[in-house]
């Protein structure tokens, strides 16, 4: 009797039995991006830290619109008060959620199961950074919604209720959520610890804010890299071609470099 075997060496694997079914595809299609992205969405409410971070968000959201109607002056309950106000806790809040997104996977040990299954971890990380925009873009579309209904209770309440704002100022509240939420994923990305992270990222802009003010010869630096400073810009409508050049390079700093250094640090840590 004659066998054929294969130029491996190894006899050909017959449909059904065990030995093909054993041998992965190299032609295997990667995870689509959107399904990562939806992923790490769920990830974000998944670990207790995240969902109370969300709870808290929502109600310190809330609680702003209260506060402003029950003790604010008349003339400052319109829609413009209500929403500047009601960005503040997911401004200052969802910044740690992103760090969570990014640190949790090392800190409850998830990150093998979660590289195992992608491989890619770039583009685990490239849906964590895409999950961080949508989320953030998603709770100044909720503070919109519900700075309007605060809005209109101010009027039966006898507020002014004035619906005036500038159209840019939508579009750049969003854009300081989103730069503030990428800046706690490239820390976390950086660092891979969460409190070292949390604290950083609060104490960092900080301090440097303090020696600007402090050192008149790094007042025109400061001008230039203190993020804290030329954010401020996005909080009024007709930014100039500076206030956005200011921006860019203190972004650039604080946002685009740790992201980048961050992530060679994920692509090249042994998983343990």
């Amino acid at each position: 009797m004659t066998t054929t075997t294969s130029a491996s060496g190894r006899p050909p694997a017959t449909p059904g039995s065990d030995l093909s079914a054993g041998v992965p595809s190299a032609a295997a299609a990667p995870v689509p991006l959107t399904r990562l992205t939806l992923v790490e969405l769920r990830k974000l409410a998944d670990t207790r830290a995240g969902m109370w971070l969300l709870i808290v968000i929502g109600l310190a959201t809330a609680a702003t619109s209260a506060i402003q109607l029950g003790w604010a002056e008349s003339n400052e309950q319109n829609f413009s008060a209500l929403y500047d106000f009601g960005l503040l806790p997911s401004a200052v809040l969802l910044p740690v959620l992103g760090i969570l997104s990014v640190t949790s996977e090392w800190s409850q040990r998830t990150a093998l199961a979660t590289f195992t299954l992608v491989p890619a971890r770039g583009r685990v990380l490239a849906a964590k950074v895409v999950a961080g925009v949508l989320i953030a873009i998603g709770s100044a579309a909720v503070t919109v919604a519900w700075a309007a209904g605060a809005n209109l209770l101010a009027v039966t309440i006898g507020g002014d209720g004035a619906w005036t704002m500038d159209s840019s100022l939508i579009w750049q509240s969003q854009l300081a959520q989103v730069i503030s939420v990428l800046m706690g994923i490239g820390l976390g990305a950086l660092l891979l610890n969460t409190p070292l992270a949390i604290v950083i990222f609060f104490a960092l802009p900080t301090v440097w804010a303090i020696l600007g003010a402090a050192i008149s010869g790094l007042l025109d630096v400061a001008a230039w890299l203190d993020i804290n400073v030329t954010s401020r810009a996005l909080s009024q409508p007709d930014m100039t071609s500076g206030e956005w050049a200011r921006l860019a390079v203190s972004v650039g700093v604080w946002m685009v470099l740790p992201l980048i250094l961050g992530t060679v640090r994920v692509l090249r840590r042994e998983v343990s």
